[in-house]
């Protein structure tokens, strides 16, 4: 069933708009003309059409597919992208888009190949969708080459981990740390666990089949000792939504935990910038002054900064900024990774690995984990060695 179109406010160009027969309307900036112009529409008998001048009408419908037949996840990953596209081609038209425009928005960003290729896949399958219904005869970007993703390539080791920790200095992220990598699930899984989904008895988490990622199977992610009894505290804390949440009480999001990693990084690099006597240099402070306000907002109000400030500032940000480029880049998934790699190097088969990440074929994902140890000569003389027995 077909959601109401309702009006809501852009932020970017700070009016109110409504998508009605396939055409998006500009209701103006005040939320009560808005919505008494949005009911006069409705009065009106509609007919679905889509403007062949308009390539923001198109991503407005294809955005409204996504909110009714994608995760929210996902619909919030394409809202994200192609808002940043049409703000940067505001009144570009389908027959004008170019795999050029596509590149050049996309090098604008300084992000890792895996986001770029995340960025272009984002219009390809856009446009991609607006041709299969009908709504251009031609995909503009067909030809459009998208780059490989980066291979996730690390992997952390116990030790390397106990180090990690000592950097944390939340303890709401500190948990969230200990249970990804003691229990190899999914971040989003671990993002979206309740208490509904909590099997005490059998110290394991139980994702119905429409929760799990390919929805093939029911998703079990089991727990270690440690990890049940964080969980059991989260529990009682947080009976009805997600258990784990930062310091402010709020359910992690995927940004959230991107910040704690990005702090994290700085921490861990600052150690080793500091034990090379590197300094900021002028000429990227001068830089980054450059592109500074003098004017900030903190807590909703303005504040003006010295010049001094300003400078104690903007070496601060270099710094950072330098010092993170000395540590790797962690996430969760490295933990999910990383503990499928201990979990082979222990002699666990690959079927038993499989089912504890919940694969739904696990053996070409495993494959790639094996790639990884491929290059520990020491373990596969001891395996080849055990084959002769």
């Amino acid at each position: 069933m077909a959601r109401r179109p309702r009006p809501w406010f852009r932020k970017s160009r700070k009016a109110w708009f409504v998508t009605l027969g396939g055409v998006q309307h500009n209701l103006g900036g005040s939320k009560k003309e808005a919505f008494d112009q949005f009911h006069r529409l409705l009065a009106r008998p509609q007919s679905r059409r889509v403007s062949r001048h308009s390539l923001a009408v198109i991503i407005d419908e294809f955005l409204e597919f996504c909110r009714l037949h994608r995760s929210p996840a996902n619909f919030i990953n394409y809202r994200q992208r192609l808002q940043r596209f049409i703000s940067r081609w505001p009144n570009l038209r389908p027959d004008e888009l170019r795999p050029f425009h596509v590149e050049k928005w996309a090098d604008a960003y300084e992000i890792s190949r895996t986001t770029r290729r995340n960025y272009l896949r984002a219009i390809k399958r856009c446009m991609r969708w607006a041709k299969q219904q009908g709504y251009i005869d031609a995909n503009p970007i067909a030809d459009l080459e998208v780059p490989s993703g980066e291979a996730r390539e690390v992997v952390i080791r116990p030790e390397e981990f106990a180090r990690i920790l000592t950097f944390v200095r939340d303890e709401a992220f500190r948990q969230l740390l200990l249970v990804a990598w003691d229990s190899g699930c999914r971040p989003q899984e671990i993002l979206k666990v309740t208490a509904m989904h909590v099997d005490v008895t059998n110290s394991r988490w139980v994702f119905k089949l429409v929760e799990s990622k390919m929805k093939k199977k029911v998703r079990v992610v089991y727990l270690t000792e440690n990890s049940l009894d964080i969980t059991k505290r989260l529990m009682v804390e947080h009976p009805k939504g997600p258990l784990f949440r930062n310091s402010r009480g709020q359910p992690w999001t995927v940004t959230a935990v991107a910040c704690q990693w990005k702090r994290l990084r700085v921490r861990i690099g600052l150690e080793e910038y500091q034990r090379l006597g590197q300094v900021p240099e002028a000429a990227m402070i001068d830089e980054v002054l450059q592109r500074w306000k003098t004017t900030w907002k903190e807590q909703g109000k303005k504040v003006t900064k010295s010049d001094r400030e300003l400078f104690v500032e903007a070496r601060r940000h270099v710094r950072n900024r330098e010092a993170a480029l000395l540590a790797p880049r962690y996430s969760l998934y490295a933990f999910r990774h990383s503990f499928a790699t201990r979990a082979l190097e222990h002699g666990i088969d690959a079927l038993t690995v499989g089912t504890l990440l919940g694969h739904a074929d696990g053996g070409s994902t495993l494959a790639r984990v094996y790639s990884h140890l491929a290059g520990n000569s020491q373990r596969l003389l001891e395996q080849a060695r055990r084959a002769t027995e």
